[in-house]
């Protein structure tokens, strides 16, 4: 009888064992899609917002011993403008030793997160002031990582931030940054060599992702598909635009590969115009494909500036 008891107290410890391993498993399902591993204490672990922040810090860690960098959101996240921090999130923010934002008004969560942590060090890489904000119809548009200028100004201000709160890595930090920069450099300048010149310079955009990139480039934004992206316009929007739109010399729309480009469709037909894509560069792999994705598709984009105003 006692060997029983004994044998069934056993069972059941099994049991319930097993059944704690598959709900502790089945609560971290967004830690291991987002490819989040818990952290090591032996390591300076750097959370980014999201995909654009990445790719900067991505470059400027990259290779540096003890250190780890981790994007907080999915790879198709896009823009943050109503984003919301689930458990995991703030889980992995309580074991970080930064946290890096786009800023500028981006990460609207950003209040939840200082009143939870309290103690958890932010860096904000548009408060620096070598970037100027931009309005729009929000207030400030956050959309600075758009020009190659802001860009630059974007990592400098992360590094430099990094350095004084992870001294032990800080020169590493600094030539990272410094070769990144460099790269950063050399794209502007092709850029504009190949985009200063256009003899069109009117676009209409899918959303107000592209004021800084215009600028940068001398373009003239004169029409906006969806001012919140993911949201249709309404047929008086649609209306103004198809009238924009016909009186350009160049008629071209631009969506973005994020978004659903039903609408920009629907203008076409009733202008003629032709649809092309530009990327604002907010989604993207957080792994080793991400260090060049800002050039690459900066680049693409100029491209398809080229073929489209190019006529």
């Amino acid at each position: 009888m006692t060997m029983d008891i004994l044998g069934m107290k056993k069972i059941f410890t099994i049991f319930f064992a097993a059944l704690t391993l598959v709900f502790s498993v089945g609560c971290g399902t967004n830690a291991t899609t987002n490819n989040k591993p818990a952290a090591d204490s032996n390591e300076f672990l750097i959370v980014t917002s999201f995909f654009p922040v990445y790719v900067d810090v991505a470059n400027i860690t990259k290779g540096i011993d003890g250190v780890r960098v981790v994007n907080m959101t999915q790879p198709q996240t896009g823009c943050l403008h109503d984003y919301r921090l689930t458990a995991d999130d703030m889980r992995l923010l309580a074991t970080a030793d930064a946290f890096v934002i786009n800023g500028g008004g981006m990460e609207n969560f950003l209040a939840n997160v200082a009143k939870e942590l309290p103690n958890l060090t932010v860096i904000d890489a548009a408060k620096t002031e070598r970037i100027v904000m931009l309005k729009d119809t929000d207030g400030d548009n956050p959309h600075v990582w758009m020009s190659i200028t802001y860009a630059l100004a974007q990592v400098k201000e992360i590094t430099a931030r990094l350095c004084e709160v992870d001294a032990a890595h800080a020169d590493a930090y600094r030539k990272n940054a410094l070769d990144y920069c460099m790269a950063l450099e050399k794209l502007r300048e092709e850029m504009h060599a190949e985009l200063d010149d256009l003899p069109n310079k009117d676009v209409v955009t899918f959303h107000e992702a592209f004021p800084y990139f215009a600028r940068e480039f001398k373009l003239n934004v004169v029409g906006v598909i969806e001012h919140e992206p993911g949201e249709d316009p309404s047929p008086k929007e649609i209306a103004a635009i198809v009238q924009t739109v016909n009186n350009l010399s160049t008629k071209v729309l631009f969506t973005e590969p994020q978004y659903s480009p039903t609408a920009a469709e629907t203008i076409a037909a009733e202008t003629g115009a032709k649809i092309y894509t530009l990327d604002p560069i907010v989604t993207g792999d957080a792994d080793e494909t991400a260090l060049n994705a800002y050039c690459e598709r900066m680049r693409q984009n100029a491209a398809t500036l080229k073929a489209a105003l190019g006529q």
